[in-house]
């Protein structure tokens, strides 16, 4: 690399990269150093050396630092007071100098330390740029265009760098074909063979919710708010919903005109259903909520606390007979979602499961009552 071209590259890079110059041409100079010696074992001798570029010129020199002494017992750290006045005739004892190396291959190792020094700052501003980018950004949304996959992770070119899809944050059958452009979560910045990664997910419920909150106006605004998100990734969600502003329908905001809002994100989803429900302080309207598209005829809710302190919150649910699978859904997930959405643990009863339940329980009660009148009665006979 000519002296030209090596000023011309800082230039460059500098302006492109947003570089400050000064910190290219000292990293320069210190990979100078470092090459020179491995080089030159000698050098080793005297680890006083350092490098300079002609920051006009491009020009480079290497310099070792020596000590002026009366004797010389080491002449690669030392010169003595009568060849330094020859040099600089004011040099005293103990004074030290720099004395220019004379090395015909300074020029290919020079270029060769510029090009490593060059690229290791490219390496090193990139690494911090992404760390400290991404990691302002964990939890957002990021849009980004597959590049390539293979047996465990998906890489994605999310613009500023490449992240990558973890196996376990991948949707089940979903299509991640090259160039398909697609919406994923920030979920985290790794350190790998010491280079950060952006880890992104395609399946953590908070994807639903940040694209809720890119669709909707009024939850970006804080009108609406969500207070929970359940979601069993490629399949349906369920996110509840509170208004702020009593003139504003939370689900009608969610679900849009002829549900254009809801069905941007199920198309982003790849059809994911989406329920939307209206969040209440009541646990009983709460959990009829969550249960939707089911109605519901009771609820019946009770939080017991434990010997250790912890509590359980139960609620036994009663929907009419032809709404009971529409309740526990497919494979139970209905009532899954519900009872993650709401924290409740849900129990389904149809109303005639109900009824039985009630009479076994009034029969065995009445029996029992029988039982001890009789035990009273054959007392009082004995007695």
């Amino acid at each position: 690399m000519k002296n030209e071209e090596l000023l011309q590259a800082i230039h460059a890079l500098a302006k492109e990269r947003g570089f400050d110059e000064e910190v290219l041409f000292e990293a320069i100079e210190e990979a100078i150093v470092a090459a020179f010696k491995r080089e030159f074992s000698d050098a080793k001798q005297n680890e006083k050396v350092f490098a300079e570029i002609d920051r006009e010129t491009g020009e480079m020199y290497v310099y070792e630092v020596v000590e002026v002494v009366s004797e010389v017992t080491n002449p690669k750290t030392q010169i003595s007071l009568a060849e330094a006045k020859e040099i600089d005739p004011d040099l005293e004892e103990g004074d030290t100098i720099e004395m220019t190396i004379d090395v015909e291959s300074l020029g290919r190792l020079a270029a060769g330390a510029a090009k490593a020094a060059i690229s290791k700052k490219l390496r090193d501003t990139e690494n911090d740029r992404i760390q400290s980018e991404f990691s302002d950004k964990i939890g957002e949304l990021a849009s980004g265009v597959i590049q390539r996959s293979d047996n465990r992770f998906v890489f994605v070119d999310i613009g500023r760098a490449e992240a990558t899809l973890p196996k376990q944050e991948q949707v089940k059958d979903e299509d991640y074909s090259f160039n398909k452009r697609m919406k994923f979560l920030i979920l985290r910045v790794e350190t790998q063979k010491e280079r950060p990664v952006v880890i992104i997910s395609r399946s953590h419920p908070n994807l639903v919710k940040k694209l809720l909150e890119k669709e909707v106006p009024e939850i970006h605004d804080g009108i609406v708010e969500i207070v929970s998100v359940a979601r069993e990734a490629g399949s349906r969600s369920k996110v509840a919903v509170i208004s702020r502003d009593p003139d504003v329908d939370p689900l009608g905001a969610c679900v849009g005109q002829r549900g254009a809002r809801i069905q941007a994100i199920t198309d982003e989803l790849g059809n994911e259903k989406i329920d939307v429900i209206a969040y209440s302080d009541d646990p009983a309207v709460y959990i009829s909520n969550a249960l939707s598209p089911a109605k519901v005829e009771r609820v019946d809710a009770e939080i017991i606390t434990n010997e250790d302190g912890t509590q359980e919150k139960n609620a036994q649910v009663v929907v009419p007979d032809q709404q009971y699978s529409l309740a526990i859904g497919r494979s139970g997930q209905n009532v899954r979602l519900a009872a993650r959405l709401t924290g409740w643990k849900i129990d389904i009863k149809s109303t005639s499961q109900f009824q039985q339940m009630v009479q076994n329980d009034f029969v065995a009660n009445f029996t029992v009552a029988d039982d001890e009148g009789s035990e009273g009665a054959a007392s009082e006979e004995q007695a």
